[in-house]
Protein backbone atom coordinates (compact mmCIF):
# COMPACT_ATOMS: atom_id res chain seq x y z
CA UNK A 1 0.00 0.00 0.00
CA UNK A 2 2.70 2.43 0.91
CA UNK A 3 4.26 1.37 -2.37
CA UNK A 4 1.29 2.20 -4.09
CA UNK A 5 0.20 5.18 -2.05
CA UNK A 6 4.10 6.43 -3.35
CA UNK A 7 3.20 6.15 -6.94
CA UNK A 8 -0.30 7.42 -6.95
CA UNK A 9 1.46 10.54 -5.43
CA UNK A 10 4.14 11.08 -8.03
CA UNK A 11 2.08 10.59 -10.71
CA UNK A 12 -0.03 13.68 -9.33
CA UNK A 13 3.20 15.14 -9.17
CA UNK A 14 3.31 14.75 -13.12
CA UNK A 15 -0.06 16.07 -14.04
CA UNK A 16 0.13 19.53 -15.56
CA UNK A 17 -2.18 22.21 -13.81
CA UNK A 18 -5.47 22.75 -16.02
CA UNK A 19 -4.90 26.50 -16.77
CA UNK A 20 -1.39 25.37 -18.44
CA UNK A 21 -3.08 22.50 -21.08
CA UNK A 22 -5.50 25.34 -21.95
CA UNK A 23 -2.55 27.99 -22.92
CA UNK A 24 -1.00 25.39 -24.93
CA UNK A 25 -4.18 24.52 -27.17
CA UNK A 26 -4.60 28.14 -27.25
CA UNK A 27 -0.82 28.50 -28.70
CA UNK A 28 -1.05 25.86 -30.84
CA UNK A 29 -5.10 27.49 -32.32
CA UNK A 30 -2.88 30.27 -33.37
CA UNK A 31 0.27 29.09 -34.93
CA UNK A 32 -2.37 27.02 -36.91
CA UNK A 33 -4.52 30.12 -37.99
CA UNK A 34 -1.15 32.07 -38.39
CA UNK A 35 0.29 29.38 -40.69
CA UNK A 36 -3.27 29.26 -42.92
CA UNK A 37 -2.98 33.06 -43.11
CA UNK A 38 0.67 33.05 -43.95
CA UNK A 39 -0.29 30.33 -46.85
CA UNK A 40 -3.02 32.36 -48.07
CA UNK A 41 -0.73 35.13 -48.74
CA UNK A 42 1.85 33.83 -50.46
CA UNK A 43 -0.74 31.62 -52.79
CA UNK A 44 -2.28 35.58 -53.69
CA UNK A 45 1.29 37.01 -54.16
CA UNK A 46 2.44 34.21 -56.57
CA UNK A 47 -1.26 34.60 -58.66
CA UNK A 48 -2.02 36.88 -61.28
CA UNK A 49 -5.71 38.32 -62.02
CA UNK A 50 -7.13 37.13 -64.92
CA UNK A 51 -9.51 39.23 -67.98
CA UNK A 52 -12.16 38.35 -65.75
CA UNK A 53 -10.58 39.53 -62.58
CA UNK A 54 -10.32 36.26 -61.31
CA UNK A 55 -6.66 35.39 -60.09
CA UNK A 56 -4.88 32.28 -61.09
CA UNK A 57 -2.47 30.97 -60.29
CA UNK A 58 1.02 31.12 -62.25
CA UNK A 59 3.95 29.15 -63.04
CA UNK A 60 6.82 31.20 -62.51
CA UNK A 61 9.33 28.56 -62.98
CA UNK A 62 11.88 28.95 -66.01
CA UNK A 63 11.69 26.68 -68.71
CA UNK A 64 11.79 25.88 -72.38
CA UNK A 65 10.03 23.87 -75.04
CA UNK A 66 10.21 20.61 -75.65
CA UNK A 67 13.82 20.35 -77.67
CA UNK A 68 15.29 23.54 -76.37
CA UNK A 69 17.78 23.91 -74.11
CA UNK A 70 17.91 26.23 -70.69
CA UNK A 71 21.03 28.49 -69.83
CA UNK A 72 21.21 31.44 -68.50
CA UNK A 73 17.83 32.90 -68.76
CA UNK A 74 17.77 32.00 -72.50
CA UNK A 75 16.54 29.19 -74.33
CA UNK A 76 18.52 27.27 -77.18
CA UNK A 77 17.40 25.03 -80.03
CA UNK A 78 20.48 23.14 -81.55
CA UNK A 79 19.33 22.57 -85.24
CA UNK A 80 21.20 19.77 -87.07
CA UNK A 81 19.07 20.69 -90.29
CA UNK A 82 21.35 21.76 -92.75
CA UNK A 83 20.06 25.07 -94.71
CA UNK A 84 21.29 28.95 -95.78
CA UNK A 85 21.78 31.24 -93.28
CA UNK A 86 18.48 33.17 -94.34
CA UNK A 87 16.49 29.85 -93.86
CA UNK A 88 17.51 28.87 -90.92
CA UNK A 89 17.36 32.37 -89.41
CA UNK A 90 13.15 31.84 -90.75
CA UNK A 91 13.25 28.41 -89.16
CA UNK A 92 14.40 30.05 -85.67
CA UNK A 93 11.34 32.88 -86.41
CA UNK A 94 8.86 30.16 -87.04
CA UNK A 95 9.81 28.98 -83.19
CA UNK A 96 9.70 32.32 -81.24
CA UNK A 97 13.14 33.06 -81.72
CA UNK A 98 16.17 33.87 -83.98
CA UNK A 99 19.50 33.14 -84.83
CA UNK A 100 21.69 33.15 -81.65
CA UNK A 101 23.17 36.57 -80.54
CA UNK A 102 26.21 36.12 -78.12
CA UNK A 103 26.45 38.53 -75.86
CA UNK A 104 29.34 37.20 -73.21
CA UNK A 105 32.10 35.10 -73.13
CA UNK A 106 30.22 32.59 -70.72
CA UNK A 107 28.03 32.49 -73.39
CA UNK A 108 30.39 31.94 -76.23
CA UNK A 109 32.19 28.98 -73.76
CA UNK A 110 28.65 27.20 -73.29
CA UNK A 111 28.06 27.31 -76.95
CA UNK A 112 31.52 26.13 -78.24
CA UNK A 113 30.85 23.22 -75.61
CA UNK A 114 27.54 22.39 -77.02
CA UNK A 115 28.63 22.62 -80.40
CA UNK A 116 31.20 20.24 -80.34
CA UNK A 117 29.18 17.62 -78.42
CA UNK A 118 26.69 18.26 -81.30
CA UNK A 119 29.28 17.56 -84.18
CA UNK A 120 28.91 14.27 -86.33
CA UNK A 121 32.37 15.44 -88.48
CA UNK A 122 35.22 17.36 -88.12
CA UNK A 123 33.48 19.82 -90.72
CA UNK A 124 30.45 20.36 -88.96
CA UNK A 125 29.59 23.87 -88.61
CA UNK A 126 26.46 26.04 -87.03
CA UNK A 127 25.31 29.35 -88.52
CA UNK A 128 24.87 32.39 -85.33
CA UNK A 129 23.06 35.19 -85.84
CA UNK A 130 26.00 37.66 -87.00
CA UNK A 131 26.27 38.90 -90.73
CA UNK A 132 27.81 42.10 -92.39
CA UNK A 133 25.45 41.75 -95.90
CA UNK A 134 24.16 45.19 -95.24
CA UNK A 135 27.46 47.17 -95.37
CA UNK A 136 30.94 44.65 -96.23
CA UNK A 137 32.93 44.85 -92.75
CA UNK A 138 29.78 46.36 -90.42
CA UNK A 139 29.07 42.90 -88.70
CA UNK A 140 26.14 43.79 -87.02
CA UNK A 141 23.63 40.71 -84.79
CA UNK A 142 20.18 39.54 -85.82
CA UNK A 143 18.94 43.18 -83.80
CA UNK A 144 21.01 45.30 -85.82
CA UNK A 145 23.14 45.85 -82.58
CA UNK A 146 26.92 46.18 -83.33
CA UNK A 147 29.62 43.51 -83.10
CA UNK A 148 31.55 44.15 -79.65
CA UNK A 149 35.26 43.67 -80.67
CA UNK A 150 35.89 42.81 -77.46
CA UNK A 151 33.27 40.09 -77.64
CA UNK A 152 34.38 39.22 -81.19
CA UNK A 153 35.70 35.00 -81.33
CA UNK A 154 37.52 35.02 -84.57
CA UNK A 155 39.04 31.91 -85.90
CA UNK A 156 42.87 33.20 -87.03
CA UNK A 157 42.86 35.62 -90.02
CA UNK A 158 38.97 35.39 -90.21
CA UNK A 159 36.93 37.23 -91.23
CA UNK A 160 38.81 37.77 -94.41
CA UNK A 161 35.54 37.79 -96.87
CA UNK A 162 37.69 35.44 -99.46
CA UNK A 163 38.12 37.12 -102.75
CA UNK A 164 37.41 34.02 -105.02
CA UNK A 165 34.13 33.64 -103.35
CA UNK A 166 31.61 35.44 -105.94
CA UNK A 167 28.60 35.92 -103.29
CA UNK A 168 31.28 37.00 -100.64
CA UNK A 169 31.23 36.15 -97.04
CA UNK A 170 28.89 38.05 -94.87
CA UNK A 171 27.53 35.15 -92.55
CA UNK A 172 29.01 33.79 -89.70
CA UNK A 173 29.40 30.11 -88.58
CA UNK A 174 30.73 28.26 -85.64
CA UNK A 175 33.17 25.78 -85.84
CA UNK A 176 36.35 23.23 -84.74
CA UNK A 177 35.04 20.13 -83.42
CA UNK A 178 38.88 19.24 -82.35
CA UNK A 179 38.30 22.64 -80.04
CA UNK A 180 39.30 26.19 -80.34
CA UNK A 181 41.95 28.08 -79.48
CA UNK A 182 40.34 30.81 -76.93
CA UNK A 183 37.04 30.25 -77.81
CA UNK A 184 38.12 31.39 -80.98
CA UNK A 185 35.75 29.62 -83.76
CA UNK A 186 33.88 32.35 -85.87
CA UNK A 187 34.32 31.82 -89.88
CA UNK A 188 32.76 34.60 -92.26
CA UNK A 189 32.01 32.18 -95.00
CA UNK A 190 28.92 32.58 -98.08
CA UNK A 191 25.37 32.81 -96.71
CA UNK A 192 24.29 30.24 -99.31
CA UNK A 193 25.67 27.10 -97.81
CA UNK A 194 23.80 24.40 -96.11
CA UNK A 195 24.78 24.45 -92.32
CA UNK A 196 23.69 23.43 -89.36
CA UNK A 197 22.11 26.50 -86.75
CA UNK A 198 21.80 27.78 -83.05
CA UNK A 199 18.42 29.47 -82.57
CA UNK A 200 17.73 31.70 -79.48
CA UNK A 201 14.81 33.12 -77.41
CA UNK A 202 14.11 34.40 -73.93
CA UNK A 203 13.15 32.21 -71.44
CA UNK A 204 9.33 30.91 -70.75
CA UNK A 205 7.80 31.66 -67.29
CA UNK A 206 4.58 29.52 -67.68
CA UNK A 207 1.42 30.03 -69.58
CA UNK A 208 -2.00 31.50 -67.49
Amino acid sequence: QVKLLTEGQRSQQREWPCWFSVLCWQLLLLLFTVSVSFYTFIHVLSSKPSSSGVYIKSDTCPKCEEGWELHGGKCYYFSTRDSSWYQSRDDCRRGGGDLVKIDSREEQSFLEVRVRQKMNKDDDSFWIGLTDSKEEGKWLWVDDSPLNTSLAFWSGTQPNNYPYVPEGEDCVMMEMKRGADDLKCWNDVPCIISLKSICEKLVSTGRV
